[in-house]
């Protein structure tokens, strides 16, 4: 493989990972508004969070990116396929995380809590001292873990046209004619990538337990 061919790769794998870093941060966002509203006691908002984490679990990825990059064309919205590709991935990992938010805010003892309204802290003083570290603590590993999931996902968006790392390496096999070569250099970076994901949120990990005590 020539050094230009390389850096093609490299150019798509860092692609991959800026798209990937993009839509787990607006996910774990519309997550948070999710797991919210699937914690509170009004049906009004519990209801429609249920039903958006019920439909993006349960509906496959690809059929999700296809559904979106048709939909909204159809109903006036014209946008470039990467933004597509980025709504989709959003999306269905915000209804991930907001499971693994609420997990985590369920796992919050409640002893602490009412430890907290005797002392006359503030609904809001509780979730910022006290429900928010814990929680984000609790679920810190499931975090990590839908990261590296969106980043294996994120060779699906190319379906919708978006040249990331897989579609890179399917044009490079198909005007080289060496399959092989490039699909092992993709499978390659993809895993240093999640590896470096991986040890980062194991360092993130050592390091709230070292703060904690």
């Amino acid at each position: 493989m020539s050094f230009k061919l390389f850096e093609l790769m490299l150019w798509a794998a860092g692609y991959t990972v800026v798209l990937s870093a993009i839509s787990i941060v607006i996910g774990l966002t519309i997550g948070l508004c999710v797991c919210a509203a699937k914690l509170a006691r009004s049906r009004a908002l519990s209801i429609p969070a249920t039903v958006f984490i019920s439909f993006f679990r349960g509906v496959p990825l690809l059929v999700q990116l296809l559904l979106i990059y048709n939909l909204l064309p159809a109903i006036g919205i014209s946008v470039p396929s990467v933004v597509a590709a980025v709504i989709g991935l959003s999306l269905c990992t915000a209804a991930y995380q907001a499971e693994n938010l609420r997990g985590g805010f369920n796992s919050v003892p409640k002893g602490l809590l009412e430890a907290a309204d005797m002392v006359g802290l503030s609904p809001w003083q509780q979730l910022k001292r006290i429900r928010a570290p814990i929680a984000l603590r609790l679920t810190l590993p499931a975090l990590v873990n839908e990261a590296i999931l969106i980043l294996k996902a994120s060779s699906l968006i190319s379906v919708v046209g978006v040249i990331e790392l897989t579609r890179m390496a399917q044009n490079l096999s198909a005007s080289t004619y060496r399959p092989l070569l490039f699909y092992s250099v993709a499978g390659g970076l993809y895993l240093v990538i999640c590896w470096t994901v991986a040890g980062g949120g194991a360092l993130a990990e050592r390091l709230t337990r070292t703060s904690r005590a």
